[in-house]
């Protein structure tokens, strides 16, 4: 069975990825779920992110799955990572360019606290996946989240990521899903899309 590691994003504790992980166990993965504090320093995690996929799998390939944060922190640690073998990798509406709900709910003292460290993450900033293995993007377009009672987003959206936020220099291929930020990791199509990729390097 081929592994597939699962990340989820912030606040997200590892149980949201169960569904996923289930429907991909149905399918014929072995999926493992990496946890981390989102609110602590992202190198760190990154570091610690590295260490899991080592210790779990050692050089075997494996595929990758990203949720909201989990993506920005997975993209970053595969780029610097090299010698961790990949077989392709799927991001689920990951504000991969920084994110300008963050940007804007950082600068109340609420959100500054909600998101502590990885606030710095959410300034704009360049995106590239420097790998040969493919590197898949879905983005929702349903504004239904709460980015929306904090910031005037540019359409398209899912209520917290804009689609420009999801883009990545590099990737293979983006499909959209007319669904909201957090609905991504629950949603059954977006389930058969990410079997696709993983299975054949396309969502098509």
């Amino acid at each position: 069975m081929q592994a597939v590691v699962l990340v989820p994003g912030l606040w997200n504790p590892t149980l949201t990825m169960a569904l996923l992980a289930r429907r991909l166990a149905s399918a014929g993965y072995a999926p493992q779920v990496f946890s981390y504090a989102g609110r602590r320093p992202f190198a760190p995690n990154v570091a610690r992110f590295a260490g899991f996929v080592r210790e779990t799998l050692g050089e075997r390939p494996a595929h990758f799955v990203g949720h909201s944060l989990g993506g920005v922190l997975l993209l970053d640690m595969l780029n610097r990572h090299p010698q961790i073998a990949v077989s392709s990798v799927v991001l689920l509406g990951a504000p991969v360019r920084g994110c300008l709900a963050g940007e804007r709910f950082g600068r109340w003292p609420l959100g500054r606290w909600m998101m502590g460290a990885c606030g710095e993450l959410w300034h704009a900033r360049e995106a590239r996946w420097v790998r040969e293995a493919p590197l898949g993007v879905i983005a929702g377009t349903a504004p239904l989240g709460l980015g929306r009672l904090v910031a005037r987003l540019p359409r398209p959206h899912d209520g917290v990521v804009c689609l420009e936020e999801t883009t990545v220099a590099g990737m293979r291929e983006r499909m959209l899903v007319p669904l909201g930020h957090s609905m991504m990791i629950l949603s059954s199509a977006v389930a058969r899309l990410v079997q696709r990729f993983l299975a054949r390097g396309s969502f098509q």
